[in-house]
């Protein structure tokens, strides 16, 4: 082509074209033209270029150049111009050779990388048209060109703070205390980035990274320096260092322990202080710890008292009655007593009442205080402590067993443990239909070998057996199948601790012993109590509490165990966990309580954000020390001796015992002196306080009362009332129960005597003894001394003035008489008495008279001879005047054969009212007064004799 358009020029000169003048020439050349510049310039689509900030040379890649096909035509094949397309660009292209058609692009104004990194335009190559004047100029078709500016590291590294601090605990390796942070102002990433850090001060045990992290080296010490200053410096990446360090202090502090703080290790409980808080100014100490949730397990230690904690130590029946139980409960570890003998040779702690069996104890249960046949429905229910039985081979631990007694060795029901089992064993009677039935029931559970007390229902709804443990309900897992027991008239004998082996030994003995604790073991024929009196059996009184739930604050999630002995609590705010602590309170709801230790743990599990180390808080160990109660003194008074008709022993009514008993229960209180500065001694004064009673016993005493002519009588209506109870027995009357001093006071002074035959009794003596938590506390022993009253029977006056004339005393002389001077003498007493005092008192006002008339003689003579001090002392027997019984016959010596028949009646009357009394201190001055004479006899008899006639019938 180029060869082409080159071969027009001289045809075109040859045809004179260009050569003429005028618009001739003009027309020509534009036709000239129009021929010539047929083609536009041509240049690269695109173009990438770098500047550097501060330069105006930008390099093309590609380099600008523009073609044409025109060329070499003059104007039509050069370029003339590149032009830019944009606003305000700070770059210009020129053109370098119009022939060639190279060209430049640069900068107008310098170029800063900060401000603007890129620049992006169009550019188009111009020919240079027909001719000089720019006319007819063709352009190319558009480029875009991409320029990046190259970036100097023209800035320095600053720090985005002048001064960072950080605090540190001693004897701690930190990863990071801190973190410093330095910026560069350049655009580039070369020179934008901070590549490194460094510690400028010398000696430190400090190290930073390059992430700007400071840590120690070593432990840090708060004794050996408080505080560190350390100057860092920055590095860009084109290891420029900032323009100025920076300061880093860390101040080290002393050990932070993370925990529990100001809390007592001691909490003393005094009874009857009701709720009282443990840790009332507790707070936690983080140790500046992010945490995110905490949560606090608080444990009331108490398996140690008691049955596991502290609970009401009353009999087991007056707890069955105080529960709401129905009636019928027989105890079988009762109190030893006289009645309840059966459990007087076993281990037992007698303030709980807990028996313990260590393997070579057993008891017999009584015949008649179990029924022979229990029914299809009955109940047993016991506190148990068992640890894992000792040996290799686990033999049978009886708790409870019915077996023959004698012949052989059939087990007719059995409670025992197994290899950590608890098994019951029901063999039933042999009846009509002769097979297979439900016989040992067997479950295993973790908690009959754990060594703590568990609460125990077996409840026999016959084929059907259920175990409660702690108010949870368990099925066998295990149910065996046995034959039917055959009749036979074999007593049985009802055993625990062991079981009785009458059968198939050389001599009967206890065997299969068992090795534990046990409480509270009844047996109650019928249906199961609700499951509300089998709670209130094992409730504990004490545990743990809140002061004011309301105000635990938001957030705070609690949990009590059933036993209310463990708390947990769970919040996500320190503060309100702190509050809730100081809240927690313990609680014992006894007026007596246990004394003693109370155990307390609290354990805290805390949770960070998100960090893989968190703070630990150590447990908290403490304890509760409930403070011994206050003794009480129970004491028991009233009348305690009188006299009554017979006629009122053998009426409907009776005599009541007791009209006036009263019961006063007080403590002893130390009180302060008033005057403050003196050091005097408190004095102690009794107070009375208000409690309840738990049985009261009257026990009869010189024998047992004889069924057929005399009881004790008490109207149930009395009881029922008073919601207590009683048993009756020859020996006497208890009443038991819990009740108030009160209750029981007006019950014991409606206790009637009876005696349906009196004219054979002199007296009868009674004892009443009172209790509180099953013995815990005792009353005094309060007796009671009643006697009758007999009527006189006199046949004529003559014998009533003839015993009127009798002397008051008289010596034992013992004649033979006949059955109806005896007789006749039993009615006696009750004048010759009146006479015999009568008589003792003139005797004495007579001696007194005469003695205080010696005296006064005396004394005057002594006044009359006070000079003469050798003289011997005269008697002054003027003034004494001697009065003689003028009745008073049997002063003489040789009196003896001289009696009447009537005064032997008297002496032997005298000799029964002497025989009446029950003092040995009295019947020893009768023997000295007969030894040493008639006035000797007297003062004797007149200590011995006292009357009380309020009640004597005229």
């Amino acid at each position: 082509m180029l060869t082409g358009r080159l071969c027009w020029v001289p045809l075109l000169l040859a045809l004179g074209v260009g050569s003429g003048s005028g618009g001739g020439d003009s027309g020509r050349r534009r036709l000239l033209a129009a021929k010539v510049n047929k083609h536009k310039p041509w240049i690269e689509t695109s173009y990438h270029g770098v500047i550097t900030e501060n330069n105006d040379t930008v390099i093309l890649d590609p380099p600008l150049v523009a073609l044409d096909k025109d060329a070499p035509v003059p104007f039509a094949g050069e370029i003339c111009a590149f032009k830019i397309h944009g606003q305000e660009l700070p770059f210009e292209a020129v053109v370098l050779n119009k022939t060639s058609g190279e060209g430049r692009l640069r900068a107008k104004s310098p170029i800063d990388c900060e401000l603007q990194k890129e620049y992006t335009f169009i550019i188009q190559a111009y020919d240079c048209g027909t001719g000089p004047r720019e006319t007819a100029w063709k352009k190319s078709h558009k480029a875009v060109v991409h320029i990046q500016v190259k970036d100097v590291n023209e800035f320095a590294p600053t720090f985005k703070e002048p001064a960072y601090k950080a605090i540190v605990t001693e004897g701690k390796i930190y990863d990071s205390i801190l973190q410093v942070e330095a910026i560069d102002e350049d655009c580039s990433p070369q020179y934008s980035q901070i590549c490194n850090y460094e510690i400028v001060t010398t000696d430190v045990p400090f190290a930073i990274d390059r992430n700007g992290n400071v840590r120690n080296t070593e432990k840090l010490s708060y004794d050996k320096q408080h505080q560190y200053e350390i100057l860092v410096t920055a590095y860009d990446c084109g290891q420029k260092p900032a323009a100025q360090d920076t300061l880093v202090q860390v101040d080290v502090k002393p050990v932070c322990k993370p925990g529990w703080q100001d809390w007592t290790k001691r909490i003393e409980y005094q009874p009857g202080s009701g709720s009282v808080p443990l840790f009332p100014s507790i707070h936690l100490e983080t140790c500046d710890g992010a945490v995110s949730s905490i949560q606090i397990t608080t444990e009331l230690q108490t398996n140690y008292i008691g049955k596991g904690c502290d609970r009401e130590t009353y009999s087991e029946k007056s707890l069955q009655k105080l529960c709401g139980a129905s009636s019928g409960i027989i105890d079988l570890l009762p109190s030893p007593s006289a009645a309840t003998n059966w459990t007087t040779g076993l281990l037992v702690d007698s303030s709980e009442m807990i028996f313990k069996f260590d393997g070579r104890q057993g008891a017999k249960i009584p015949d008649g205080v179990v029924p022979k046949n229990l029914t299809d429905q009955f109940t047993i229910t016991m506190w148990m402590k068992h640890g894992p039985s000792p040996g290799m081979r686990a033999e049978k631990e009886t708790i409870l067993c019915n077996s023959d007694k004698t012949e052989m060795n059939r087990h007719h029901y059995a409670l025992y443990v197994h290899n950590c089992r608890l098994v019951f064993l029901l063999r039933k009677d042999f009846d009509q239909a002769d097979t297979f039935r439900p016989a040992e029931f067997h479950w295993k559970l973790d908690q009959i070998c754990d060594k703590e007390w568990h609460y125990y229902v077996i409840n026999v709804e016959f084929p059907v057996v259920t175990l409660y443990m702690d108010g949870a309900t368990y099925e066998p897992y295990l149910v065996t199948n046995d034959w039917p027991i055959h009749p036979s008239h074999i007593a049985m004998q009802l055993t625990v601790g062991a079981c009785w082996q009458g059968g198939e030994v050389t001599k009967p003995r206890f065997a299969q012993f068992f090795h534990g604790s046990l409480a509270s073991l009844t047996i109650r024929p019928g249906k199961m109590d609700s499951q509300k009196v089998i709670s209130c059996l094992q409730a504990c009184k004490e545990g743990l509490d809140i002061n004011s739930l309301e105000s635990l604050g938001q957030g705070i999630k609690y949990h009590f165990n059933p036993s209310q002995s463990v708390l947990v609590m769970e919040g996500d705010d320190i503060g309100n966990i702190n509050r809730a602590l100081q809240k927690v309170s313990y609680i014992n709801s006894r007026q007596f309580p246990t004394a003693g230790v109370r155990r307390l743990k609290v354990s805290s599990k805390v949770q960070c954000f998100g960090e893989d180390v968190c703070i630990s808080i150590p447990d908290m160990d403490a304890y509760v020390m409930v403070l011994q109660a206050v003794e009480p003194q129970i004491t028991l008074h009233g009348t305690d001796r009188f006299w009554r008709p017979a006629a009122q022993f053998e009426s409907a009514g009776g005599v009541i015992l007791f009209p006036d008993i009263k019961i006063v229960s007080t403590f002893t209180k130390a009180e302060a002196p008033s005057d403050l500065k003196t050091t005097a001694p408190k004095s102690a004064v009794l107070e009375e306080m208000l409690h309840n009673l738990d049985f009261c016993d009257i026990l009869v005493l010189g024998g047992d009362l004889d069924p057929r002519q005399e009881c004790l009588e008490l109207n149930h209506s009395e009881l029922h009332q008073r919601h207590l109870d009683a048993t009756n027995s020859t020996a006497g009357y208890s009443i038991y129960g819990v009740g108030s001093m009160s209750r029981y006071e007006q019950v014991l002074r409606h206790i009637r005597y009876r005696n349906w035959h009196p004219a054979a009794l002199e007296s009868r003596r009674f004892r009443i003894k009172c209790s509180e938590l099953n013995g815990r506390y005792t009353s005094n022993e309060f007796n009671l001394e009643v006697s009758v009253l007999h009527e006189v029977r006199v046949p004529d006056s003559e014998h009533v003035n003839h015993l009127i004339a009798q002397p008051p005393f008289l010596q034992s002389v013992h004649h033979p008489e006949p059955q109806t001077s005896i007789q006749r003498s039993s009615v006696v007493p009750s004048i010759a008495t009146v006479v015999i005092i009568i008589s003792v008192c003139m005797l004495v006002f007579v001696v007194a008279m005469g003695v205080y008339r010696v005296r006064i003689a005396h004394q005057h003579f002594i006044q009359e001879t006070e000079a003469a001090k050798e003289a011997e002392m005269d008697w002054d027997d003027s003034a004494l005047t001697i009065t003689v019984n003028p009745m008073e016959k049997h002063g003489a010596p040789g009196r003896g054969e001289e009696e009447t028949e009537e005064e032997e009646e008297e002496e032997e009357a005298e000799e029964d009212s002497s025989s009446s009394s029950e003092s040995e201190g009295s019947e020893e001055e009768e023997e000295e007064g007969a030894a040493k004479g008639r006035h000797g006899q007297s003062g004797a008899r007149q200590a011995q004799l006292e009357w009380d006639d309020s009640t004597l019938p005229y």
